[in-house]
């Protein structure tokens, strides 16, 4: 296939799936769900993703659903509920994968993150680097 088609033409496909992942990975997407939009067979399909990204489809997948379930944690929404929202159908498999990947459950995370929120707000100087401080002459200030 990749002597009859221009590289580019291929590369683009690839990349129109992964654009396809970023806009539906709260839906019930699978494997054949994306190489149908890149209009590939999932073998190859997984072979070219794989070259150019070095995750899997899935593995992007996945990958795209913890990170937007990272940004919904920080948020008062339960963990159940960004397990949904995210698009996963259990709240088991959802946990396992976040601890697997972030190295804590999605409640220890959150909790984290609303801690981290609650010093931001408390003293939001700490969170400047120390070189941007330095510039605008707020040495001393922080802490």
């Amino acid at each position: 296939m990749s002597n009859v088609y221009p590289k580019i033409y291929l590369y683009r496909r690839i990349v129109y799936s992964k654009l396809f992942i970023d806009d539906h990975f709260a839906e019930k997407i699978d494997l054949d769900n994306i190489a149908d939009e890149a209009y590939f067979s999932k073998f190859h399909f997984i072979r070219l993703f794989h070259s150019i990204y070095k995750k899997t489809p899935h593995q992007y997948l996945s990958f795209v659903r913890i990170e937007k379930a990272k940004l919904l944690l920080a948020t008062d929404m339960s963990a159940a509920n960004v397990c949904y929202a995210v698009g996963f159908e259990s709240v088991s498999s959802f946990t396992g994968l976040f601890k697997r990947m972030v190295g804590q459950t999605p409640a220890a995370y959150q909790l984290m993150q609303h801690k981290r929120q609650a010093e931001v707000a408390k003293v939001p100087l700490k969170f400047i680097p120390n070189c941007f401080a330095e510039k605008k002459g707020w040495v001393g200030i922080v802490n």
